[in-house]
């Protein structure tokens, strides 16, 4: 038989080779080269569109650049005692002498704005009040995004531009 007439050479197997996964080959510089089939995640079950993530990051930042500030927001289950779950989440935040945690648990109808020492001094509890009510308005309406957009910008109103 020609070479030219259906012999279309062979593959060189790799030492190790043979154990490697479908779409894997080993180079021939020795690293391991594989192929996976992506598929889409699953966002079905998250409270937010990609979109919708990405405006509520734009508030955080907004929020902490304005106002000197560090902001932030927890959104799930804070358990049968909400006030020292939120306490605890704050008091991980790095610099959270400065921060403002806004703890959201929909499904316990529950709503938490911690603030730490430098924080606290700026924000005082009568606005962190007025911003909580304002939250809980759109709560009821559905609006979870509007609801945490809009208490963000009236915390950081209330706490002020950051001080030079």
């Amino acid at each position: 038989m020609d070479q030219g007439e259906g012999d279309h050479g062979q593959a060189l197997a790799m030492p190790g080779s043979e154990n490697l996964p479908l779409g894997a080959v080993v180079t021939s510089s020795g690293r391991i080269s594989a192929a996976e089939v992506y598929t889409e995640p699953d966002l079905s079950g998250l409270p937010f569109t990609p979109v919708q993530l990405t405006r509520l990051d734009e508030a955080l930042t907004l929020a902490s650049r304005d106002s000197g500030l560090r902001f932030s927001v927890y959104l799930g289950d804070l358990g049968g005692r909400a006030t020292d779950t939120a306490q605890r989440l704050h008091g991980q935040l790095e610099g959270s002498d400065e921060s403002v945690l806004v703890a959201v648990s929909p499904e316990q109808r529950v709503v938490e704005v911690v603030t730490g020492q430098e924080a606290r001094v700026r924000l005082p509890d009568r606005g962190a009040k007025l911003a909580v009510m304002s939250m809980v308005a759109s709560f009821k309406e559905g609006d979870l995004l509007g609801g945490l957009l809009s208490g963000l910008r009236m915390l950081a109103d209330q706490a002020g531009s950051r001080r030079n």
